[in-house]
């Protein structure tokens, strides 16, 4: 070894790792739109999206009338503090003022935790909303169900729990896929 080559070293061979599993299966399309409806408000500055559609729950029907959720927006690295963008219907602009200190509570009573401090207001149109109305049950409630969901005061929950519980009721086995 003295005459100036040096002996080549090889290095330990890797071990191979296992192959991920694949992604590319058939998945419903409900499995998919929330990742793609989550990053669309994410964008426009939503972190959670159903502040937007569960605008009129947050805040009542008749302040959802007249104002609709645009953005929030949070101090860099901080997911609280935020600014909540409103935009309201023009004459209603000076009742919103008056209301915002309830409006950033029932926000934040909403998420959890203070995510909301400060409102800002920006006039301009909003969509109305509406409610849809619970389609009417086809198929008959079981007795033993109906009893129990009669103590629910929201009439569109007890219609949605009446026509799951008469969809159960009525279905016999294991369900066909075909």
């Amino acid at each position: 070894m003295g005459s100036g080559m040096s002996k080549r070293v090889r290095a330990p061979r890797q071990e191979s790792r296992p192959e991920p599993e694949r992604q590319n299966r058939s998945r419903a399309v409900s499995e998919l739109l929330p990742a793609i409806g989550g990053a669309a408000f994410r964008k426009f500055g939503f972190v959670q999206s159903s502040i937007v559609s569960r605008w009129p729950e947050i805040v009542g029907e008749k302040w959802a009338g007249a104002s609709a959720p645009e953005s929030i927006r949070f101090p860099p690295g901080q997911k609280s503090a935020g600014v909540l963008t409103l935009t309201v219907r023009g004459a209603h602009a000076p009742m919103m003022q008056h209301v915002a200190p309830e409006i950033i509570e029932r926000v934040n009573r909403f998420f959890g935790y203070a995510a909301v401090a400060k409102l800002t207001i920006r006039q301009g149109e909003v969509a109305t909303w509406r409610v849809p109305a619970a389609p009417p049950s086809e198929r008959p409630v079981p007795p033993e169900l109906g009893n129990e969901l009669k103590g629910i005061a929201d009439p569109e929950l007890r219609a949605v729990l009446e026509s799951l519980a008469a969809g159960v009721a009525a279905t016999r086995g294991l369900p066909k896929i075909g």
